[in-house]
């Protein structure tokens, strides 16, 4: 049995992030029943990033799994155990949110060696990165999961990335302070691209579960 886990780092359940990862997860099923896809929304979860405890750290004791008892504490272990790992954002400020944030510290903090700087994690696995925005591809120019990006590729491999532009932030862009948006715009934007996102996010779990 393969277990695939996606990571929601997106605070609205049914807004582009939760809805693209949702359909990675429909595309993993979609592989055979051999498939098991858990999917984990960080708002859901009461925890912080890492605290510097060093407790991952010890002599004796070393651990690439951070040691704080916290709700993310076994979504930590299933990670270190899965076959494959999606992690999903809207990109809020040029950079993943600060939930994202916090999570990826205490997943990749105990992989790295202050010894020799190495990063090793339990096990090597696939990694997608979904990143949704409000930014066109033409202003996309930044690494929005920073430095963590690079303790991923290190450590699990080399992710796929798909991004999902110029997302609609709202249904109705007359009812907020938004004057600098057309709302034409975003919605014949939506209309050609979607789709297409979406389907991106599907083939991606399948091919992952493959």
């Amino acid at each position: 049995m393969k277990k695939i886990i996606i990571i929601d780092g997106g605070p609205r359940k049914n807004m582009n992030t939760a809805k693209l990862l949702q359909r990675f997860a429909e595309g993993a099923k979609s592989a055979g029943s051999d498939v098991e896809v858990k999917t984990i929304r960080l708002y859901d979860l009461d925890y912080k990033g890492c605290i510097s405890c060093m407790a991952c750290k010890l002599k004796g004791k070393a651990s690439n799994i951070c040691r704080i008892k916290d709700a993310l504490a076994p979504v930590l272990e299933e990670i270190a155990q899965a076959d494959g790992l999606a992690l999903g954002s809207p990109i809020y400020f040029g950079e993943v949110t600060g939930q994202m944030r916090a999570f990826l510290e205490r997943l990749s903090f105990p992989w790295l060696s202050y010894n020799d700087y190495s990063l090793t994690a339990q096990k090597r696995m696939p990694v997608v990165l979904v990143e949704t925005m409000n930014g066109t591809p033409e202003r996309n120019n930044s690494n929005h999961f920073g430095t963590m990006e690079w303790c991923i590729t290190t450590a699990l491999g080399e992710p796929q990335r798909i991004i999902a532009y110029n997302t609609t932030q709202v249904a109705k862009y007359n009812n907020y302070e938004l004057g600098s948006f057309s709302e034409e715009a975003k919605h014949t934007w939506r209309d050609e691209h979607w789709e297409e996102d979406l389907q991106k996010a599907f083939e991606a779990g399948r091919q992952m579960a493959e």
